[in-house]
């Protein structure tokens, strides 16, 4: 990617920011699928983050930007950015490099911990012989 200075407007247009003109950046470990946190991103933190190699978020607690892993040495080595289909939320995959959470936690939810949830079962997919199953395919 050329050096730019703003992010590429064909980027720019397809992304909902919320009223702080930021966007939801899931972080994900590349080749488990582990989710590891939840940061958020202006445009000059995106712009960074796809011509860096480096993730960079915007703080809102500190109103600053900052890249994971300046200062604890765990580093998120950018893997691929997706955006979803509402262009409100962005996938990041990376390589993380020691704890993703602040805590010290490998991740930031193992950190929170699960919340009591009722599990909900999935429903059994219909047999082949089923002929409800045909029924369905036939309208």
């Amino acid at each position: 990617m050329p050096n730019q200075t703003t992010l590429d407007p064909t980027v720019a247009d397809r992304l909902k920011r919320d009223d702080h003109g930021l966007v939801a950046a899931i972080v994900q470990q590349h080749d488990t699928g582990e989710v590891l946190m939840l940061g958020w991103m202006d445009d000059e933190a995106l712009r960074r983050t796809l011509s860096e190699g480096r993730v960079t978020f915007w703080s809102r607690s500190r109103a600053e930007y900052w890249r994971k892993g300046d200062t604890s040495g765990h580093v998120q080595h950018v893997r691929s950015v997706a955006i979803d289909c509402d262009g409100d939320a962005l996938l990041v995959r990376v390589h993380q490099v020691g704890a993703a959470c602040h805590t010290g936690a490998r991740t930031c939810f193992e950190a929170g911990g699960e919340l009591p949830a009722v599990v909900g079962s999935v429903p059994d997919a219909p047999r082949p012989d089923d002929r409800t199953a045909d029924h369905e395919e036939n309208r």
